[in-house]
């Protein structure tokens, strides 16, 4: 059986901090926290079982290791786009192409979506999964909704509200906060270490999620207390698959963004729509 291979997420940060010797313009680049690329890192090189950076007050700088890596897994990079390049579909007459995260598609799009083709039965669409900057730029899609600060989303990007954190279980799930397993959404500024400087409260949580969708599905299956962004929640709130955890909310540094990258009637009509249908 071949060698399980480290994520390709793992290498993606490494190759960006190593092209910016930063930890933190990397971050910007492909759309994570500097904690999560650095972290990310981090467990490249344990899992190497070498360093690759040596890290300094002003920076990084390459290890021997970490020069003899870099030219491989750039070349990687790229024959993986290459690759993939080869199978993007160019424009198509009629179809409306949005690219998304998974979370997005499911948690908000998916269940108000008979809506938007009753209303629009001409307009035909394709979804595309979309997490890193090279997704977008890739899919090119007319409608792009992406997450992370608004300074990544970009100044033409408008957010998707509500923003703010809350913490959510399963209604079938007995216990307060203060007793349930907590389920945290890993590479994200804020979470329940903000929530207890907040509010109180000093207890870690047990279950990780690398997605704001995960970790929400994780608690409509009775697996703790998530904390999520709202605006993800809206339809499971009203559905009854989750409740409200604690009455209280905080703030969120990161969210999600909607952008007309490609525009069009079409496009046009399909943010109209899902700002529609969002709380104001």
């Amino acid at each position: 059986m071949a060698k399980s291979l480290p994520p390709l997420t793992w290498f993606r940060s490494f190759e960006a901090a190593a092209r910016h010797l930063s930890f933190t313009a990397a971050a910007e680049e492909i759309g994570l926290t500097q904690s999560a690329v650095s972290q990310q890192v981090k467990s490249l090189e344990l899992r190497l079982r070498v360093p690759l950076f040596v890290r300094q007050a002003r920076g990084l700088m390459l290890t021997d290791d970490g020069r003899r890596l870099l030219p491989e897994i750039s070349a990687a990079l790229d024959a993986l786009a290459g690759a993939a390049s080869r199978f993007e579909a160019g424009p198509v007459e009629n179809l409306l192409t949005v690219a998304t995260s998974v979370s997005v598609a499911q948690w908000v799009i998916a269940p108000r979506l008979p809506d938007f083709t009753a209303r629009h039965p001409n307009i035909r669409l394709r979804f595309l999964s979309a997490i890193w900057p090279d997704d977008f730029h890739s899919a090119r899609a007319d409608v792009e909704i992406r997450f992370g600060s608004s300074k990544q989303a970009g100044r033409h990007a408008e957010p998707l509200h509500p923003n703010n954190l809350i913490a959510l279980k399963s209604p079938a799930l007995n216990g307060t906060l203060d007793t349930l397993p907590l389920i945290e959404a890993v590479g994200t500024s804020s979470g329940w270490r903000a929530w207890s400087d907040k509010l109180g409260g000093h207890r870690q949580p047990s279950l990780f999620a690398d997605t704001y969708g995960m970790a929400l599905q994780l608690a409509a299956h009775g697996n703790g207390v998530a904390l999520v962004s709202a605006v993800l929640a809206g339809h499971a709130l009203a559905s009854g698959m989750v409740e409200r955890a604690h009455p209280a909310s905080i703030p969120s540094q990161e969210g999600y963004f909607l952008s007309i990258a490609e525009p069009s009637l079409a496009a046009t009509q399909f943010r109209s729509w899902l700002m529609e249908q969002l709380p104001k």
